[in-house]
């Protein structure tokens, strides 16, 4: 089975669901009492820890549907789903959380890559709201937005101190409806107002080409799970080209499956090598991930990587293996810094809860969540200088490259292995 590097998908709930489940069974026993318990209810979260009083949890309970008197009161259901939100919550980890029904639909869908919006990946960095990256040819790149863009506003709602599916919620909606974005740009005085206009989301995997000047580009968008295989064929076309020079751009790219990146990572590195380790802290010993030894390159490859801030989870692991073991130098501007781990768990058959569970590291144990990747020749660009001077990181990736000593590419062998897309 795959695991996202943004999330991991097991069939069997894990502890963490069971108790959260009891959890929700208790809170149903005590469905429609009007009076708080007359003696505390107790539970246990883990055979280690302290005994927690509810007592206070159902007295609050007893005095809101006795007491309270407004519009909006909650069914019973939505009290238990707003109660587990708020205990996701106060773990203050933005990528920690729990989804009801309506949200985890919405969520699963856009495993599937199917889903309608505005195309863009979204994180947070000082409880604030950040783009990622936008997806190349997805109506928010059409509109404007820019990787690094600070979402300050949903449609005039203040997205200060937003969980992410709080924003993820509010953006995403039916193909033809518009939702406004007040944004915040570095080296802009004034906010932004961007109107987006959604639509169905087609998200785009690589493309590759050779250049007039013989340096070969592969533009990697994401690591879905046919990533492996497109970027095989695209190898293909590089062994095919007969240069020795090889740009990977991984600008923009969000992330995806952690399999695709370790997968990719071994075209370039032999066996047993460390891709990248996942740290639990305490939870668990530390967990690497090595090369399959695919290594059908020899010391000839001269490559660059190709990084921005909306390069993040997958597209860092990746890089910072390629850096971290001398197989490529790193240009651009400093990743986005998205290095944890999240396991999403079934709570219920309509529910799920998404938690943080490990932090990554390159193999040099550079924390990619502290750190990011900071390259090692850093080339900045602003849209506007793209719209006037166009790709001035490519060109000056592609300026290294033909300074470096040719040599022929006639001794790389490429033994692919078979692979079945589905």
């Amino acid at each position: 089975m795959r695991s996202w590097n943004k999330f991991k998908v097991y069939i069997l709930p894990s502890l963490t669901a069971g108790v959260l489940m009891s959890v929700v069974f208790s809170l149903g026993f005590y469905v429609g009492k009007k009076d708080a318990p007359t003696i505390p209810l107790l539970i246990s979260t883990s055979a280690n820890s302290n005994n927690v009083d509810l007592e206070s949890f159902w007295k609050v309970w007893g005095i809101l549907s006795e007491k309270f008197v407004g519009e909006g009161k909650p069914e019973d259901v939505e009290k238990i789903y707003g109660a587990i939100t708020g205990l996701t919550a106060s773990y203050k980890d933005p990528y920690t959380v729990f989804f009801p029904p309506e949200e985890s639909k919405a969520f699963k869908e856009e495993v599937a890559g199917a889903f309608e919006g505005v195309g863009m990946e979204v994180g947070i960095k000082e409880n604030q709201l950040v783009v990622v990256s936008p997806i190349k040819g997805a109506p928010a790149e059409k509109a404007g937005i820019h990787a690094g863009d600070k979402i300050l506003k949903i449609d005039g709602k203040d997205s200060i101190g937003f969980a992410i599916d709080q924003a993820v919620k509010l953006i995403r909606g039916k193909k033809g409806t518009v939702v406004v974005l007040t944004i915040s740009r570095e080296g802009k005085k004034d906010n932004l107002e961007i109107s987006v206009m959604r639509d169905v989301i087609s998200i785009p995997t690589v493309d590759n080409e050779l250049r007039k000047d013989g340096i070969y580009v592969i533009r990697l968008y994401n690591f879905s799970e046919i990533s492996f295989g497109k970027f095989r064929e695209a190898l293909r076309g590089f062994v095919d080209s007969g240069t020795d020079k090889l740009i990977l751009d991984l600008r923009n790219n969000p992330g995806g499956y952690l399999e695709s990146a370790v997968d990719i990572a071994s075209w370039f590195l032999s066996p047993g090598k460390v891709v990248v380790r996942e740290d639990s802290g305490d939870v668990s010993k530390e967990k690497t991930y090595r090369s399959s030894g695919y290594n059908v390159f020899n010391d000839k490859l001269k490559m660059l990587v190709l990084v921005n801030g909306g390069s993040a989870s997958a597209s860092e692991i990746l890089a910072g293996a390629l850096h971290d073991h001398g197989k490529a130098r790193i240009i651009g501007e400093k990743t986005f810094g998205k290095g944890s781990v999240q396991e999403l768990v079934p709570i219920s058959d309509k529910t799920s809860l998404k938690v943080t569970i490990a932090r990554w590291l390159t193999p040099n144990g550079v924390s990619i969540s502290k750190q990011g990747i900071v390259p090692d020749i850093e080339i900045k660009m602003t849209q506007d200088q793209y719209l006037k001077e166009g790709d001035i990181q490519m060109e000056k990736a592609a300026e290294i490259l033909r300074k470096e000593n040719a040599t022929s590419s006639g001794e790389w062998i490429l033994n692919l292995p078979q692979i079945i897309v589905n």
